[in-house]
């Protein structure tokens, strides 16, 4: 499969280099194009038409590359970030399902997002209304690095596209080995393959707890704390989930504090 790139960045040496990668390390993806400030880049965008654009993201000094965004958001292409802001982007990146690779580039993990983009465009090109939820988080994630507002809201990819979950509406998540298992409050669940500190670092710490080493839980769950015949809490759907005895004294202050 050949991906048709374009690379947005106001660096020119960061262009250049990015593009020696990808000559060098991803042959599956060719660089039609380049642009140092967004309206050059709408105009080329538009002219090239890509399948993938590398947008770098200056934040929180300014939002230009989400102002691109909205403004190319009626074309149908995947993105990947380029940043040198890590922590708090990173989160936001992991809830709303976006590639990112970080400044400096790593090859590894340049090449691992270009395959992450390969399988999506396949998912994608089958069905044009993956777009319109894709759309959706990028404006998530514009929502959150710019106005720091946590939304509530974080994407799952799946094997027909991706599914924007609320939330409030996770009864509790459980470690499977690098997975995780997502149990909702209608009896369903999910497998997704982000661990579970990952979803730690997602969800509101207001409202989700890490109980145990395997289980973080929705507070608003929890019906019945016990601590006789070991530690564990009782869920709404009669579910009991174990506490670890090294995370019991915070657990019980952040319970009374409910």
């Amino acid at each position: 499969m050949n991906i048709r790139a374009y690379i947005v960045d106001d660096e020119r040496l960061a262009r250049e280099n990015l593009k020696m990668l990808l000559e060098s390390f991803c042959p599956d993806v060719e660089v039609i194009g380049e642009a140092g400030n967004i309206t050059d880049a709408e105009e080329g965008i538009r002219d090239c038409m890509p399948d993938l654009l590398f947008l770098d993201i200056r934040m929180p000094s300014d939002a230009e590359g989400f102002q691109l965004l909205e403004r190319i958001k009626d074309l149908n292409i995947i993105v990947i970030f380029v940043t040198a802001f890590k922590d708090y982007a990173i989160k936001a990146f992991n809830a709303n399902a976006a590639y990112y690779v970080l400044k400096p580039v790593d090859i590894e993990e340049l090449q691992l997002a270009v395959q992450k983009v390969m399988d999506t465009k396949v998912i994608f090109d089958a069905d044009d209304s993956n777009f319109e939820v894709y759309q959706q988080t990028l404006k998530q994630l514009a929502d959150t690095l710019i106005n720091n507002k946590h939304t509530g809201r974080f994407a799952i990819a799946h094997t027909k596209g991706l599914k924007i979950v609320e939330e409030k509406n996770v009864m509790y998540f459980e470690a499977q080995g690098n997975c995780t298992m997502l149990y909702f409050k209608d009896g369903s669940k999910y497998l997704d393959t982000r661990t579970l500190k990952t979803y730690e670092s997602i969800v509101d710490p207001k409202e989700f707890f890490r109980i145990h080493k395997s289980y973080l839980a929705n507070m608003s769950c929890i019906v019945e704390y016990v601590h006789s015949d070991g530690h564990y809490v009782l869920l709404a759907n009669k579910i009991e989930l174990p506490v670890a005895r090294n995370r019991v004294a915070d657990f019980v202050k952040v319970l009374k504090g409910l």
